[in-house]
C-alpha cells in the first residue's frame, strides 16, 4: 500500500544504504514543524490514525517493482528486497487533538535507516495535512464563540483525499460535522445539508419548492432563502411553509439558510421577521466563503447566526495553506550507544535539535493550565516532587524555577518493532479531548493575532549536548 508514494530521493539513497552496508544501521528521525500557521498561538495535532494504517499496510507490489526495474539504476537485490519489504521501526507520536507548538517532536520513529527513511513523505502528507486542517478548524470554532460549525468544504477540496481526510481533521477541530457523506461512512462525522440553488430554480417560484422541500424533509428542514430575495420572498416563503407543513405536525425547529449578501444586517432582519411570526427555534444558518475572521467581524457586528458553515477557507486553509511540518534525522546507534545528529544552518531556525528525546508538558497542580513544554533526553525523568528550572534554549539567561506542577509525558508508542501498540480513540473521543486539553492553555496563547509565546524549553543536559555539536 502506497510503497511508491515517497520522493524519489528516499528510494535511491535506500539503495545507497542497502548497498553501502548501512541498511541495519539504526537512526533515529523528528518530525516536527517550524511555524504556527496564521501566526497563531498554537497548532493542533492530527492524522495519527492514517499514518499507522499507512504504516501497518506498507508494502511494495509486484507493478511497483517492476516500474522500479523500468528505471534501471535499482539492482535486483535491492529490489528483492523491497518484494520483502517489512515495516519494522518503533514509532512514537503525540496523540491526535493536542495542542502542539514549533520544534518539538510531533513523531519520533526508530528503526533501521532504509525503513526511517521511506516513510518520509507520507509521513508528512499524513500530518502536515490533517494537523492544518484541524488548526484551522479550532481557530474558527473559537470565533464562532459557542455557535455550531459545520465543514462544507469538500468540494472545494483539492483532490479526494483532502475532502475525506479534511473533514475528519476539521472535526477533530471542534465542528459539529460535514458536508461529505463518505465522511460520515467512515468515520462517524454527522454528514449535514440544506439544500442548492438548483432545487429552488427548478420549480415554478420559490414557494412551491420550499413546499415540496418541507414535504420531503420535515424534521430536517433547512431553506435556501436568499435565491431571489432575502427579505422580500424568501424569508416569508419559508415562514409559510413553515405555517403549513410543519406546524400541523408541531414541529417547531427548522432552519433557514443565508448565502450572499450582508449576512450581518440579513441575520438581524431575518430574525426579526421569524420572531414576530412565532418562528423563535427556527435557527439560521450561514455560509458564503467564510473564515475566523469574517466570523469574528459579523458577530461584533451583532449577526443573528446560529451555524456557520464554512468551506474552501477551512478545507485548503487558504490564508496558510501550508503546515510546514519537516522530517530530520537526530540521532543514530551504535553498539547500542545513541550518537546525536545535528542540521547546522545559517538560518537559526532551521538548526535541528539532536539525540533520541523525550517531550514533558508541565502543569501547574494550582489551577492545571499548562506552563511550558520541555525536551529532554530519552533517559531523564523530570521529578514532580523537586523543583524545576525551565529556560529559554534561545535567550538562556530566562529562566524559571517552577514547583507544584505535574509533568505528563506527551508522546505515546504507537508501533513497537513494526507491531502496532496503540487503538486510536474514534473522532468523537479526539475532539472531545482536544477541547479539554485546549482548555489547559492560557487565553493569551490562543489570540488571534500576536499571541502570548508557548515556551518549549530543553532540559540542561539536553542543551548541553545541542551547544556542544554547535561549538565543534
Amino acid at each position: 500500500m502506497y510503497g511508491l508514494l515517497t520522493d524519489f530521493y528516499e528510494l535511491t539513497m535506500a539503495q545507497g544504504f542497502f548497498l553501502s552496508g548501512k541498511a541495519d544501521k539504526v537512526a533515529y528521525f523528528d518530525m516536527y514543524f517550524r511555524d504556527i500557521p496564521d501566526g497563531g498561538g498554537y497548532a493542533v495535532m492530527a492524522g495519527v490514525e492514517q499514518l499507522m494504517e499507512y504504516m501497518e499496510n506498507l508494502k511494495f507490489t509486484d507493478d511497483d517493482i517492476e516500474y522500479l526495474r523500468g528505471k534501471k539504476i535499482f539492482c535486483d537485490e535491492f529490489l528483492e528486497y523491497l518484494r520483502n519489504f517489512k515495516f519494522n521501526c518503533d514509532v512514537w507520536a503525540i496523540p491526535e487533538g493536542t495542542p502542539v507548538f514549533p520544534n518539538e517532536p510531533l513523531v519520533t520513529v526508530r528503526g533501521n535507516l532504509i525503513e526511517a527513511q521511506l516513510i518520509e513523505t507520507m509521513l508528512l502528507i499524513t500530518i502536515n495535512y490533517q494537523s492544518l486542517i484541524a488548526t484551522k478548524a479550532s481557530r474558527i470554532v473559537r470565533a464562532a464563540n459557542g455557535r455550531d460549525v459545520v465543514e462544507f468544504g469538500a468540494r472545494r477540496a483539492q483532490g479526494t483525499s483532502a475532502a475525506l481526510h479534511g473533514a475528519r481533521a476539521a472535526f477533530v477541530g471542534g465542528a459539529v460535522g460535514t458536508s461529505c457523506t463518505l465522511a460520515e461512512k467512515e468515520f462517524s462525522i454527522p454528514a449535514l445539508g440544506t439544500m442548492g440553488h438548483s432545487w429552488v430554480q427548478s420549480f415554478d417560484n420559490e414557494y412551491e419548492a420550499f413546499l415540496q422541500f418541507a414535504k420531503l424533509y420535515p424534521t430536517n428542514c433547512t431553506l435556501l432563502v436568499d435565491t431571489y430575495n432575502v427579505l422580500k420572498s424568501g424569508v416569508p416563503n419559508a415562514i409559510r411553509v413553515f405555517d403549513e407543513v410543519l406546524k400541523p405536525l408541531g414541529i417547531t425547529t427548522g432552519g433557514i439558510r443565508l448565502d450572499s449578501g450582508d449576512i450581518a444586517y440579513l441575520s438581524q432582519k431575518a430574525r426579526k421577521i421569524l420572531d414576530a411570526a412565532g418562528w423563535h427555534d427556527i435557527k439560521i444558518v450561514a455560509s458564503n466563503s467564510l473564515d475566523e475572521y469574517i466570523i469574528r467581524d459579523l458577530l461584533t457586528q451583532g449577526a443573528n447566526v446560529d451555524v456557520f458553515g464554512v468551506g474552501e477557507r477551512l478545507i485548503t486553509s487558504k490564508s496558510y495553506p501550508v503546515f510546514g511540518g519537516v522530517y530530520k534525522l537526530a540521532a543514530t546507534e551504535e553498539n547500542g550507544e545513541i550518537i546525536p545528529k545535528i542540521k547546522i544552518s545559517e538560518n537559526p531556525a532551521k538548526i535541528t535539535t539532536p539525540y533520541f528525546k523525550k517531550i514533558y508538558r508541565l502543569f501547574s497542580k494550582e489551577d492545571n493550565m499548562a506552563i511550558a513544554d520541555v525536551l529532554t533526553t530519552y533517559d531523564e525523568e523530570i521529578d514532580e516532587t523537586q523543583e524545576y528550572e525551565i529556560f529559554d534554549p534561545v535567550h538562556t539567561w530566562k529562566r524559571k524555577k517552577v514547583t507544584d506542577f505535574t509533568a505528563k509525558l506527551l508522546q505515546t508508542q504507537i508501533f513497537n518493532e513494526g507491531k502496532p501498540c496503540y487503538k486510536s480513540p474514534n473522532v468523537r473521543e479526539i475532539q472531545q479531548y482536544c477541547k479539554d486539553e485546549l482548555a489547559k492553555i492560557w487565553n493569551e496563547t490562543k489570540r488571534f493575532e500576536n499571541p502570548q509565546e508557548y515556551y518549549i524549553d530543553l532540559s540542561q543536559k539536553l542543551w548541553d549536548i545541542k551547544y556542544g555539536m554547535l561549538k565543534l
